[in-house]
């Protein structure tokens, strides 16, 4: 066969039928996600909700409020970190494209429009969508309240550790190291030489002296992997029976877990109460919310011992080796520990333990390690916070999505397509095997002795 030339790209036509425009095929999942938010109404619950950002007069092409937080919520089914890399996914996919609502002939949203979306609608707004999912969810019977586990994990900031700032003075890390250098007796000190001071300074990363000037709320923390980074605190509260993520706050990298616990706890039991008091009316009895707290032995004090006894809640909270205590004056935190000791020792508290690291840390991987949101390129907590409502509201979809669909994550629903492929090429080539086998053994001699001898027989 000749080899030929490129055509020139011939001019195309001015105008287009609608019905002659290709149409991809769709994707399945955001197919049935989308029939199930049009089910329950949420674009209009959307645009009543966020009403009261409208302008009074017409401005620039708008951006409706379920168009931007479905755009979200693709954040965590595409495992995309940032907006700008959300606005490019959709602008390359026609399925996306559908689940938008977006035809060809219409231009997506560019990242910039997403961004002043997200800084227009306030923090409770994106808090109220996150509850109408988990209200969803708990119409589905994906959500009891009973037990709950808690546990946090860091997030890495969008600031750099070298661009610290001292709170007194306002100079720079290595101008600061500059002059102890010098004041050391070190004229012309040279890299090496600022390192080695840095390194046997004791407190040389205190977040009470130090700050970053982009992202004050940024603060100096250990990652899970060991490095030291600029970090924000996230804490989930899940729902041990379903897997639910019933409450999620971000707060300071620094903050310890027995601190931050109240925070999570009463905005998770203010939520149980918002979303399971209808259906606790409907079966006339007092919903049981947060009966049973799980966490691990970050979170074990006498304070938070203490004021969950006096709640009645009961604790399974792992207990640190601390030695003999002197509980003179201390008797409601002795009984709130040892009641705590017994439970965590019986059997009901070790499968809690087991049940609290497999739902909690599937939580944190799901929104984290494959959502694409370890590192945010947000910054500061209201921002941060809003995108990670919407994360996690993605992540009980998810859940809902598996019940109804048997697939959570649109990637999954691919592998899952991989694995049939993979399924069926087996058996062909194994019956081709079997096939081959048997004419060989059709032409071989015994066989044919055989056919000579006794045909009948064959």
């Amino acid at each position: 066969m000749a080899m030929g030339k490129r055509r020139r790209q011939e001019q195309g036509t001015l105008w287009v039928p609608t019905a002659q425009l290709v149409r991809g095929p769709g994707h399945p999942f955001y197919r049935r996600l989308n029939e199930i938010l049009a089910q329950q109404g949420f674009d209009s619950f959307a645009e009543e909700l966020c009403r009261k950002f409208y302008a009074d007069k017409q401005g620039r092409p708008s951006l409706a409020p379920g168009v931007y937080f479905r755009l979200l919520l693709i954040g965590y089914f595409e495992g995309i970190d940032s907006e700008r890399g959300i606005a490019w996914r959709v602008a390359d996919s026609l399925g996306l494209r559908e689940f938008l609502g977006y035809s060809l002939t219409q231009a997506v949203p560019d990242h910039s429009t997403i961004s002043r979306n997200r800084r227009l609608i306030d923090v409770q707004t994106h808090q109220e969508v996150f509850t109408w999912v988990l209200k969803r969810l708990g119409e589905d019977g994906l959500l009891r309240g009973k037990t709950l586990g808690i546990d946090a994990t860091t997030l890495e900031a969008n600031a750099a550790l070298r661009s610290i700032i001292r709170k007194d003075t306002g100079e720079s890390y290595e101008k600061f190291l500059l002059g102890l250098a010098q004041a050391s007796g070190i004229e012309t000190p040279s890299r090496e030489d600022l390192a080695r001071l840095d390194r046997n300074r004791p407190r040389k990363g205190s977040n009470q002296d130090w700050e970053n000037p982009h992202d004050p709320d940024a603060k100096i923390t250990k990652m899970k992997d060991g490095r030291t980074h600029l970090a924000h605190k996230a804490e989930h509260a899940v729902d041990l029976e379903t897997g639910a993520i019933v409450a999620v706050t971000l707060q300071p990298a620094d903050r310890g877990d027995t601190q931050s616990v109240e925070e999570t706890l009463g905005e998770a039991m203010a939520m149980l109460e918002d979303v399971l008091a209808e259906a606790a009316a409907e079966q006339q009895m007092a919903p049981n919310v947060a009966a049973e707290v799980v966490a691990d032995k970050g979170y074990h004090s006498n304070e938070v011992l203490r004021r969950r006894s006096e709640l009645g809640i009961r604790t399974y909270i792992s207990e640190p080796k601390r030695g003999r205590r002197n509980w003179r004056g201390k008797k409601a935190e002795k009984r709130a520990t040892y009641a705590n000791r017994r439970r965590i020792r019986g059997q009901r508290g070790r499968r809690l333990m087991r049940l609290r690291g497999e739902r909690i840390e599937r939580s944190f991987a799901h929104c984290y390690e494959t959502g694409g949101l370890r590192r945010t390129y947000l910054r500061h907590h209201k921002n941060i916070l809003k995108r990670l409502l919407i994360h996690v509201a993605g992540f009980n979809l998810g859940l809902l999505m598996r019940k109804l669909t048997g697939t959570g994550k649109p990637r999954v629903l691919q592998g899952a397509g991989g694995l049939l492929f993979c399924l069926v090429t087996a058996i062909y080539v194994l019956w081709a095997e079997v096939a081959t086998c048997f004419n060989r053994y059709l032409v071989s001699p015994s066989y044919q002795l055989s056919q000579s001898v006794c045909p009948a027989q064959a």
